[in-house]
């Protein structure tokens, strides 16, 4: 899937970075499986953005990681 075919530029997808890692981190909070994030919308998006930017987009298992260990101390910090 690539942001064309979807009908977004590559601009418009890196404004709403911010917002798709916030919709990330609350299917995290839901206890979304991987399998099911995986088939999300979010999920895709941060998807392309990373293989048409690697260098400043992170792959989204590497965002799932950094987004569970901050759910985890956020838990701990409680």
């Amino acid at each position: 899937m690539t942001a064309s075919s979807e009908g977004l530029t590559i601009g418009e997808l890196e404004s709403k970075y911010f917002l798709y890692r916030k919709a990330l981190k609350q299917l995290l909070l839901e206890g979304r499986s991987t399998a099911g994030i995986e088939k999300t919308l979010v999920w895709s998006r941060l998807e392309t953005l990373h293989n048409c930017l690697p260098r400043q987009y992170k792959a989204p298992d590497q965002i799932r990681y950094q987004l569970q260990r901050e759910i985890q101390r956020e838990s701990t910090a409680s």
